[in-house]
């Protein structure tokens, strides 16, 4: 197998596993605040993390990675899960996850900025085909839609867009799971102490829906997916790659209805078949 297709072939499984996160983090935010939800994952994930470098014995990344690691921190660690988890105060699954149709051109912006790469004209016209298709969605729900829940969304595509573009350069040299490990590890001291500080007066009454949530977007949404997404992206390209984010919403919007019992429109899965269909055109010229 070529480096290529083993690139879209990780990149995929990394998707499918993102696409848990939202519907996972919509029941988990049901019953733990977004903040405590936020910071306890990431400390969960950033345990494991830890073990796993110790275990390995992997070397420290060298004083010029740090820069790169404190962005994908921010970006993907806490950023992202913040920002979506206080969206979902507002909003729904099933509307929260269209806009992971914006990330692919996210990912590309920065992995022009930070990656260097250089998709052909065409590629960005397929693109951006996406990302309107999904803005023109937003918009089209009028009414259903919160300001705030769809400005959260669009803060936390932005964030996370530069943390998947900056931890796939650094994994051409770091490797991905060590990417995500150290980013996890160095956010670790700041996260114990924010699990503490934000957690709730008791535990009584939580659900096991809820702790299964818990458990999916710590170990999941932030370790195990990264492995292969990083992976991913470093062997077949970083805006090639990212395309497959396009397909992320077809699978959420499927988990949404299915775990959550949430509507799920025909405008929602014809803007998702759309944009679907543009990840075959821009991967054409993603090079």
């Amino acid at each position: 197998m070529d480096r290529t297709t083993a690139g879209w072939i990780n990149g995929l499984i990394g998707v499918v596993i993102f696409s848990g996160s939202l519907p996972a983090t919509r029941l988990a935010v049901m019953e733990f605040d977004p903040v405590f939800l936020t910071v306890v994952r990431a400390a969960i994930a950033g345990i494991v993390g830890l073990a796993l470098l110790l275990v390995f014995r992997e070397k420290r990344p060298a004083q010029g990675d740090l820069v790169s690691l404190f962005i994908v921190a921010l970006g993907v660690v806490v950023g992202f899960p913040l920002l979506t988890a206080l969206a979902l105060k507002h909003i729904t699954s099933a509307h929260s996850i269209v806009f992971i149709g914006l990330l692919p051109l996210a990912t590309a912006i920065f992995a022009v900025i930070r990656g260097g790469e250089r998709p052909k004209l065409p590629f960005w016209l397929f693109s951006i085909l996406g990302s309107a298709l999904v803005a023109g969605f937003a918009l089209f729900l009028g009414g259903e839609s919160s300001p705030i829940g769809d400005s959260l969304m669009v803060a936390a595509i932005i964030v996370c867009g530069l943390g998947y573009a900056e931890g796939a350069k650094l994994s051409r040299t770091l490797g991905g799971w060590q990417v995500i490990s150290w980013a996890l590890v160095l956010s670790l001291p700041l996260m114990i102490v924010l699990s503490i500080v934000y957690r709730p007066a008791t535990l009584a009454g939580i659900s096991l829906p809820a702790w299964l949530s818990l458990a999916y977007v710590s170990l999941f949404s932030m370790l195990i997916g990264f492995v292969f997404w990083y992976r991913g992206l470093a062997q077949g390209g970083i805006a090639a790659v990212g395309q497959l984010q396009l397909l992320q919403p077809f699978f959420g919007l499927a988990l949404a209805a299915t775990l959550l019992h949430e509507p799920v429109t025909w405008v929602m899965l014809l803007v998702t078949v759309g944009v679907i269909a543009c990840v075959a055109g821009a991967r054409r010229f993603s090079r």
